[in-house]
This record gives C-alpha cells, structure tokens and sequence, in this order.
C-alpha cells in the first residue's frame, strides 16, 4: 500500500462534505491517521465521479519539488475537467452510434414501407381514374341508392392559375397552415393534435395534410381506419409525394378530386354549383365557404335547411382560421359571413332519385361521419341498414294521405319514424311527404328537427313524480293557479278546453291530458330533476337555461327521433334500447368494418357501428314503465276528452300520447305496442300556424293508420306486467286506503314499494266540530274556492265540508259503520239488453235508502236517474230493475249507491256492455279483475303527496287482460286532443307560489263521445 498523499483519499480536503469542522492538512509524516481514518469514496466536490459510479481517475505523477508542496492539497478542478471530458466523448460516442442506427433503421423501414405502397408516379393519373362507389341496402338486401361514382360527378379539371387566391389561402389555412414547409406530414399538427385528442377524451382532430388527405383519397382508398400502421404508411407516402411534385402541383391535384357535395368533385365543380361561376371568380366570402365542405359534405349541404346554417357555422371558423394566419382582417371576415348568410342558394335541377330518400341521406351522413368522405364514397362500401321496405312504404303512403286531406287546414308537412322497441332498430322514417317539393322545405328531415313537443312530453313528468313517490291515484286539483318567476313575470296555465276540472287521480290527468296539473307536477318534482330524467331517455336538445313550468306543456324544442326513443323504453319495460340505423358495413371485398349486435350477443369480433352508452341498460325501474304504459294504453281513462273511439284506440292493446302546441305551430302522436313504437309530427317547415289542427287529428290519423297496417299480420300482443305490481281498493274520490266512511271503492294498480296512502288521508272522516259528531270532507286549501263555485260537487258527495282547523277527530260508531253493498247479478263485464233484473245485496248501520244510476263508458263523469229510492235493505235478493232501452249501446256503468241516516253512503259500481241493436256478440270482453280483501297496512301518517311506503303484505298480481273483444275501426274526424300549451314564456323557476299538492282524486271528468274544444293551450 503506498503512503503517497495522493493515493489515499482520507487525504482530501473535507470542507465539500458535511462536516463542520475546518480542513486539516495531512502530511506524509502522518501514517497512522492515514491508516486510522476510514476510507471515503473519491468524489471530487465539483465534479460528480462518484454519483455516476466511477472513481476518480489519479492525477498524473507531480515532480519530486514539488510533491511535498502539494502533499495537502490536490487540483481537483482539473481532475473533474479531464474524467468529464473522457466521460462526455465516450457517450457522445455513443450517441453518434445509436443515431446512426436509428437513421439506418428508420431508413430501412422507410424504404420497405414505401416499396409496398404505390408508386407516387401513379398521383395524377390516378386523379382521373374510377372508384368503386358504395351501395346503401335495407334490411332486406335491397339496393336503396348507390352513392355515385366520383366521375359520374361533375368534373372539371383547371389548372392551379385559374383558381380564386382566396380559395387558396382559406384551402391551406383551414386544412394544413405549415403547406409549403413540412415534408408532407406535420410533426407539430400531430403533436398538437395528440394534445387536443386527449384533452377531449377521442378523436377530435387527425393532424392529416393536404399530401396525406390526397393520397388517403387518390392512392390509398381502401378505407379510413385510424390505426397507427396506416397513419405511417400515409405518412411514408405523403413524404414521398411532396419529394416528387411541386408543392403547387399537389394543391392543385387536390382542389380538382375532393368531393364538395351535391356529386361536385373538384373546385370548378363546386363553384358552379354552388354559385354558378369559374373558380378563378370566387370572392373571400364565397371561397371561405367552399373551403369548409370538404370535412364532411352531406353535413354542410347549403341546399337543405338545417346544412345550411351549418355549413354557415362552418364558414365562420374558415374566417377565424384565415384572420390567425394573417389572411384576412377582422372587418373583412365579418363582411364575408354577412354576404353568405344572405346569399339564396338555388340547387341544380334534376331530383333525388333515391328510395326512402332521407333516410338515404341520414345514414349516408352516419356513415360519412364514422369512416370519412373517402370511404363512403370512393372506398366501394356496402351498407346495409335496419329500414324495413314494406313499413317504410306504408308510412310514405299514410303521411301523403293525410296532409293532402288537411290541405285546405294549412298542413304541409309532416314526419314519422317506427322503431323495434327491443332492439332499437329503425324500421321507418319519413322526413316529409314529398322529398323533392321545394315549397314545402321538403329535404328537410322533420324526424331530425328540434320541434317544440307539446304535452306529448309529460310523460316524463309523471315519470320523474313517481320516482319520487307518486302513484296512480295520486290526487291534483285542477283548479286556477299562478306562477312567478325571480323577474316578477306571472305565468298562469290554462286548459286546451278552458275548464277546470277539479281533483283528478293522475291517470285521469294524464289520460286526458290536463295541463294545470301538469304544471303542478312540475313545479314540485323540480325542473332540473325533470331535465336529468329526459337526458336519461336519450333527449339531449333540452339544453337551454331559462325554461319555466311551460316546459311540462311543450316549452322545450326536441327531435322526432329522440322522442320516439324515449317512448321506446316504456315499451320495453325500461331498457334503453337507443334509435339504431346501421346492421352492418361491409368493405368492397367481404370484411365486414362493423355490425349491430344486441347486448351480450356474439359479434364475431367485429366492433359496433353505432356506439351508444348505456345500451340495454335499465335506465327506468320496470314497475313506473309499466304504470305509465297503463294509464296512456286506458282508453276509458281518456274519452271524457278525447271520446271512447278516438284515432288514439287500436284493435290491440296500444299505449299513446297526443301533444299540440298553443299555436297551432306542432302536433304530435306517440304511442307503441309490446313490439313497435311509432312517433308522428305534423305541422309546417317554415313553422307557419296550422288552422286548428290537434295531435288527434292531425298526427293522430297518422299514428292510427300506420300501426294498424304495420301490425296487421302480426299476433296480438298485450303489455307484460312486470314483478311488484299490486292492485289494491281504495276510496274512488281520494285516492288512499278508505275509511268505512268512503262512499264509493275502486281499484287501482300499484308498484309494490309505492302503494296508496293509509285511510288517514282520506277524504270522509269522522270529526268532533264543537261537540257535534259528523262525517265530513277533508280537503286542502287550494280546493276550497272551486268548491265554493261548484256547490253540485259537493251536493252530490251527500255530507258537508270540514271547516278549516275547527274540528277534532271523532269518536267511531256514528255514521255509516260497517256496510255490504254490493251486485251479483248481472255479471261485471257481461252484455245486457232489454229489462235487466238486478240481484245482490244492500245492508248496513244506520240504513236509510238505496237507489240506481247509470253513466256512459265504464269510468263515467256523469249520472242518469234510474230507479229508487228503495227504503228496505236486501240481502241476496233483487234490488230493482233497469230498462236498457232507453239507453244507447255500447259500455255503460250502473251504480247502486246507499244512503246511512247519518249522512254517510256507499257505492257499488257495475259495468257492462248494453246490445240492443244488432246480434248479440259471441265475444265478450274479459272481466276486471275480481276483488280480493284490502290488505291490512300498518303506516305513519306522512301528508299527500310524498307516498310514504307501508307495510303491507300484497300478493303481486300475474299479468291479465288478452284482448278478445274487437274494436272498431276509427274514423279520423274524432275529437280535437286537448292539446297542452307551449307558452313562449319561460319563467325560471317560481319563487314563492309551488302549490302543495295534498289533493284529492276523483272520477275523471264527465264523458263526451265527440267533444268540441275551444283552441287554448295543448294535449
């Protein structure tokens, strides 16, 4: 071991360590501390050896003089200098190595790429060469259209002098601003469209150039994927082109092939389509807005009405990227917007020969929008869609009936789209009567256009209420309301008829379409629990911020489509199944690009065409779909307004809603059976006023015709009637469990987590006023003055109204006490005629008189005297007769009520078919469901109306009902839909008057088989 100060690193000065003490210098007279002291590694302190692993290298031997000057300080500096140096080359080195092979292989694989692609050669003739064009099919397999040839097209080719200089600079500036200085592709345009992409969570933008965007179309049309190989090999490619051709050259190959629309490929082409002169005469503003189609040409369409307010949006984003890159001045961009928006562009002549012409164009934009422009039209695809021919043509049929037939009303337009509710398949779609009729904006596609909706929306009210507690037989009082918003503007809801109804269950209200209680539910489930329920059904145009209580009534904008798909899931239990076009796409070879499975089915590895979150998803519980599809499938529910043969009553159990707005501007009919949901509109394009047309009879003929043709040939289907559903007896008028004191009893249907509120919220309780022991009504305020301006109600309830807050419950045993009135003869349901025996039953407390009436429709609004009053009770014997003759036929309702002395009563209702005229018919319908003895519930009393859950132990009742009695065909002159109105005011939400709505239910309304309404707000 040497004793040289130099080799033994204890040596080293340690003021660069962590010590504090200061430096000692060590000499060679000291070995033993040299020895002693532990050995540190050698880590100059400006140098950084150590922390890279190495030791540092020896200095070069010093001379013997002065050895022992230096013997306690050594010249680290140079040290650090020399090993860095020597550290530096060798990875410089090898760098330099590793460079080169890169290059080397970067090279190779450049080389090999570019072997296998074609020849950049081939760019200009390849121009002018023919492309396999794509053929759209129905779900058949027959040939709808096929997507023309690029050179079928207009074509004219120009040289790049005799092109517009502003269509030059808005080309480069909105499709590849770094043009004239990358080597065809852009490292800085995929960086930041990398940021971009992942900034919005997909593919937003592409980075293409205009090298890659012509040899995508011209040299590599086999398709659009976007997968990393196929971006290399167009970039190899685009290199290889913008190394061959001038840059001007490969502009103006790619201003002559890219198609602009309307079968105008190439830039002469579109200027003289579009504005009817050569390129070279294009001015700023009408270049800017050429220079925005290519991105998608089916979508920016000028010559139809929703393309051409997009492709004006287009054109602003041109300016936008024009006046960025220095081209054009804030002052000219906003010139050149203004010139277009005013511009009236005419479309060549000639007609859109396709079948099912805007289907055609629908798809054919899904298409271009998933694969490109090139694909769909170059790229020889085959796609095949879910449109059925024989409904299609049905439809196309029906629309052009009715509206010539509406004519002299004002009534041009119309749309309808059919859809399979279990897979979402669109089977029909009709965007107007006649594609190529000009006057009527007839390419515009109605089924696609936001439209306001009327109340064919409430649905989803009532929807939103019973997730939050609501039922059935929940009561709101029909009765003047009025609204005001944080601006201090009044909003008062009306009626279509003008009246007021007093308390209605809600499936009376719903049935017949009543827009104050509507309102009212609105207000208390909340707008923005609303709107969370209708984006949850697939309505996303509902975006506005300033909607108010009209929205329940149509104050929102929504698409045919997306209305129809949110009927869909109440036909399919709840499932969101959304509207599907695409079955399958195939290349020009066989491989399929991508195919429509339904959820958990096997597709072969092939990716969906149309992606769409939460398909097959439950997005409603089943028992609320259910009850909804109960209520707008009960025909008896809805005639007080809308007659008991309306265009709304199919031969087969059928769900559907009307909807009209106040002016006359929309009309609309809904509606589905278990296996086919169809949505109709009806109105004016230009949004011009129809003559009193409602959702019954304008849309509703429609809906009519069109779902009894369509399932003509198809078994008779009825809705299933899901797990946890419960049918329970409660009180007629109030809609809860009775109290003994009840008059009258029906029975209702229930989700088993939701039943009806226990007979402490009943209407008829027995109360202490003042020492006086009565029954009485229990009514809310807000029921108080109609009663007041309806003293007949109250006469015909047979007891007086409790006053406010002055009474305390009494003592039972007065009243009514227990009862059993009931009929046994005839039987619910059966056919009578001629004078009818009546046999059954009449006892209980108290008893005073009995007697009969007799109403239309078997949830009549009205009585008719029939016999009585019978002053001695009977059981099991005949109670009186009933002279059928001098009713007409048809269903009828025959009610024995029985009076107590205390004032109390109790009703019995039997309904049955009258037939005195004609055969009688050998099919009947079938028989309500019989009684079963109301369930004991043990529950908290909790205010009308949040519904809360009792205890009760119910038996769920299997589905029931198969239609066997037939229903005659309707004419389509019934009575006007009460449509709801869709106020333009739309008053955030009210501040101090939200009603409470402890109401009460009761029979709906009285019934009128061809009512006459007077045109206020909408159905």
């Amino acid at each position: 071991m040497s004793n040289d100060p130099h080799d033994d690193p204890s040596s080293q000065p340690t003021t660069s360590w962590r010590s504090s003490e200061p430096a000692q210098p060590t000499t060679q007279s000291s070995p033993q501390r040299t020895t002693q002291a532990p050995k540190q590694p050698a880590v100059p302190s400006s140098s950084g050896w150590g922390q890279s692993g190495y030791g540092a290298p020896p200095p070069p031997p010093p001379s013997k003089p002065r050895a022992q000057k230096s013997a306690g300080k050594v010249p680290r500096s140079k040290i650090t200098v020399y090993g860095a140096a020597r550290v530096l080359f060798f990875l410089g080195l090898i760098a330099v190595v590793l460079l080169v092979l890169s290059l080397a292989l970067a090279v190779i694989g450049y080389v090999t790429i570019a072997s296998t692609l074609p020849s950049p050669n081939e760019l200009a003739s390849q121009a002018t060469q023919l492309f396999t064009s794509s053929q759209i099919y129905d779900r058949n397999g027959n040939l709808l259209y096929e997507l023309m040839d690029p050179q079928a097209g207009r074509r004219t080719v120009v040289p790049f002098d005799k092109i517009s200089p502003w269509l030059i600079k808005a080309t480069i500036d909105t499709e590849d601003p770094r043009f004239y200085s990358h080597p065809g592709f852009d490292l800085i345009g995929i960086v930041s469209a990398i940021f971009r992409n992942v900034r919005a969570g997909n593919t937003v933008s592409g980075a293409s150039t205009i090298a890659q965007q012509l040899v995508r179309n011209l040299l590599l049309p086999e398709g659009n994927e976007q997968t990393l190989s196929r971006k290399i090999r167009e970039a190899v490619l685009a290199s290889e082109v913008t190394r061959q051709y001038p840059r001007n050259t490969i502009l103006e190959l790619y201003l002559n092939s890219i198609n602009y629309g309307n079968l105008a490929y190439g830039i002469e082409a579109a200027s003289q389509t579009y504005f009817h002169k050569d390129a070279e005469a294009l001015t700023l503003a009408e270049a800017s807005f050429l220079a925005g189609i290519p991105q998608a040409p089916s979508v920016y369409d000028p010559f139809t009405t929703e393309g051409h307010q997009y492709a004006l949006n287009r054109q602003k984003d041109v300016l936008r990227l024009m006046q960025q890159a220095g081209d054009v001045t804030a002052d000219q961009s906003k010139i050149a917007a203004s010139a277009m928006e005013t511009y009236n562009f005419v479309p060549p002549s000639g007609s859109f020969a396709a079948q099912a012409p805007h289907w055609v164009v629908y798809v054919r934009q899904l298409v271009e929008q998933e694969f490109g422009a090139a694909a769909l039209y170059r790229g020889g695809l085959k796609i095949y869609t879910t449109l059925d021919p024989k409904l299609q043509a049905t439809a196309e049929q029906v629309v052009r009936d009715q509206i010539a037939s509406l004519a002299d009303k004002h009534v041009t337009n119309a749309g309808l789209l059919a859809m399979d509710p279990r897979t979402g398949e669109i089977l029909a779609m009709v965007g107007s009567p006649d594609f190529n009729n000009a006057a009527i904006s007839g390419q515009v596609n109605m089924t696609l256009r936001p439209r306001q909706t009327g109340s064919v929306i409430k649905p989803l009210t009532y929807l939103a209420a019973f997730e939050k507690g609501w039922t059935p037989s929940t009561v709101l009082w029909d009765v003047p309301v009025e609204y005001t918003n944080t601006a201090g503007v009044i909003y008062t809801p009306v009626n279509y008829d003008g009246k007021f109804h007093g308390p209605q269950w809600v499936r009376s209200t719903l049935a017949n379409s009543y827009n104050i209680p509507a309102v009212k539910t609105l207000v208390h489930i909340g707008i923005p629990d609303f709107l969370k329920v209708a984006q949850r059904m697939g309505i996303d145009t509902l975006t506005r911020p300033d909607y108010g209580p009209a929205l329940t009534l149509g104050g929102g904008e929504v698409p045919l489509l997306e209305m129809t798909g949110a009927f869909a899931v109440f036909a399919d239990n709840g499932v969101y199944m959304p509207p599907i076009a695409l079955e399958r796409v195939e290349k020009a070879n066989g491989e399929i690009v991508c195919k429509f499975t339904l959820p958990g089915q096997d597709n072969g590895g092939a990716p969906l065409c149309q992606p769409i979150e939460n398909t097959g998803v439950t997005i409603v519980k089943p028992q609320h779909a259910y009850l909804l599809t109960n209520i707008l499938s009960d025909n008896a529910a809805r005639t007080p307004a809308f007659g008991p043969n309306s265009a709304l009553k199919l031969s087969r159990p059928a769900a559907v809603k009307t909807g009209t707005t106040n002016d006359f501007k929309d009309n609309w009919t809904i509606g589905y059976t278990p296996d086919l949901v169809a949505g109709v509109w009806v109105g004016n394009a230009d949004n011009t006023e129809m003559e009193h047309i409602s959702g019954v009879t304008g849309a509703g003929p429609i809906w009519h015709n069109f779902m009894e043709a369509a399932l003509a040939d198809r078994p008779v289907l009825d809705f299933a009637r899901p797990a946890g559903i419960i049918e329970v007896e409660v009180c007629a008028d109030s809609g809860t469990q009775p109290t003994q004191y009840c008059p009258a009893k029906k029975k209702e249907i229930y989700f088993a987590d939701q039943p009806p509120p226990g007979p402490d919220h009943d209407w008829y309780q027995l109360l202490n006023c003042g020492g006086n022991q009565q029954v009485m009504l229990v009514l809310p305020d807000e029921a108080r003055a109609w009663v007041d301006q309806n003293p007949d109600w109250l006469a015909s309830k047979g007891m007086p109204l409790a006053p406010p807050d002055k009474c305390a419950p009494g003592t039972p045993g007065n009243g009514n006490g227990s009862a059993n009135v009931k009929i046994t003869s005839p039987a619910e349901g059966s056919v009578v005629n001629g004078v009818v025996q009546i046999v059954g039953t009449v006892t209980l407390d108290n008893f005073d008189h009995y007697q009969f009436e007799q109403g239309i429709s078997w949830d009549p609004g009205g009585w008719g005297w029939v016999s009585g009053p019978y002053l001695s009770q009977v059981t099991d014997g005949p109670l009186g007769e009933w002279d059928t003759r001098t009713v007409g036929d048809g269903e009828h309702t025959l009610r024995l009520t029985a009076f107590g002395k205390g004032g109390g009563r109790t009703e019995f209702r039997l309904r049955v078919i009258v037939q005195n005229n004609g055969p009688t018919p050998t099919e009947t319908t079938t028989p309500l469901p019989t009684e079963t003895p109301m369930p004991t519930l043990t529950e908290t009393p909790l205010a009308v109306p949040t519904l809360p859950p009792s205890t009760p132990t119910y038996t769920p009742i299997a589905p029931t009902l198969t239609m066997t009695k037939p229903v005659p065909t309707v004419t389509v002159t019934e009575p006007a839909s009460t449509p709801t109105p869709t106020h333009t005011l739309t008053a955030t939400p009210p501040v101090a008057i939200t009603p409470t709505l402890t109401e009460t239910p009761t029979e709906t309304p009285s019934p009128s088989s061809t009512p006459t309404h007077t045109p206020t707000p909408k159905p």
